[in-house]
């Protein structure tokens, strides 16, 4: 595998994303809106109505590349600096949210050593003077993906990731430790098998005691199908089942439909209206209850400028 394996929470991503990812019935309502500024400056927008009737959202603005921030004369290694701007590499994002907790990360990529990504993460709740700040480390190579991330601030705590790839087979672990209390909180493992056409994983996470299988399959250009099965050694002896498809019905639009174990049906819609507007539909339907207030309805909209 001449590039990096997938991150240990994407070892199965071909399916994961298959089976969950646009199916718009699980908020009333999404808006995003996101708009670039010709010196690279991005906005971010975003709005959940939810079923329950509550409304949330955030506003963020992230600098790329080599954005004009002033530092004065102090220089911060390993950071290079190139007059008083900052060299390309970082990224600063900053983002309010409807909760009114406020977030700053900086990103600083491929500085610090060759495949090294280093995320700040803090962020501050002005109403109860809370504060939060993580380390997050990313470390990628050929055949080798390493992650590990700290919680400064309640622990403090880690947990860190690996993967293992080479001709498409993944072999991936992960481990949870609390510093203060000096025991492994976490810990996971993962195997699979990935190329384009289809990929399968198996996952055994909640310290061993939940497993998964996925599979997914990308049968043409227009048509994807996939599959996960779940079982909880500690729970009840039943094992959940997943079936999804997706269908490319032209260059601009899809469709996509899901089913479990429990008779919930669901179905969504994608259509790109023009460049820079999309929109999505979807519904939920549970087939044992038809009769029933059990169904739910969404609706996404996203615009791109």
């Amino acid at each position: 595998m001449s590039i990096p394996p997938p991150a240990f929470s994407d070892v199965a991503k071909a399916s994961n994303d298959l089976i969950n990812r646009d199916f718009y019935h699980t908020a009333a309502a999404n808006l995003e809106v996101k708009s670039k500024a010709p010196n690279g400056v991005s906005f971010n927008v975003k709005g959940k109505s939810s079923h329950e009737g509550s409304t949330t959202g955030s506003v963020s603005t992230a600098f790329r590349k080599s954005p004009e921030i002033i530092v004065g004369q102090t220089k911060f290694l390993p950071i290079r600096l190139k007059g008083n701007r900052l060299m390309p590499g970082l990224t600063v994002t900053q983002a309010w949210t409807t909760t009114n907790v406020l977030n700053t990360k900086l990103e600083l990529d491929n500085q610090i050593a060759k495949g090294m990504k280093a995320e700040v993460a803090a962020d501050f709740v002005p109403s109860s003077k809370d504060i939060g700040a993580k380390l997050n480390l990313t470390f990628k190579q050929p055949n080798f993906h390493a992650r590990a991330f700290f919680d400064l601030m309640k622990g403090p705590t880690a947990n860190i990731d690996a993967v293992l790839g080479r001709e498409g087979f993944l072999v991936g672990a992960e481990a949870g430790y609390d510093v203060q209390k000096a025991a492994i909180t976490r810990y996971a493992a993962a195997v699979g098998y990935s190329v384009p056409q289809y990929s399968a994983a198996i996952t055994a996470s909640n310290n061993l005691s939940v497993f998964s299988a996925a599979y997914y399959h990308k049968v043409n250009s227009e048509v994807e199908a996939g599959a996960k099965a779940t079982w909880d050694s500690k729970g009840s002896n039943n094992v959940g089942l997943e079936v999804a498809g997706k269908w490319r019905l032209d260059p601009t639009s899809f469709a996509k439909a899901k089913v479990n174990d429990r008779g919930i049906a669901s179905l969504a819609y994608n259509v790109l209206l023009r460049s820079g507007v999309t929109v999505g539909a979807g519904i939920s339907l549970d087939t044992q209850k038809l009769n029933e207030s059990a169904h739910k309805v969404g609706t996404h909209f996203e615009f791109n400028g």
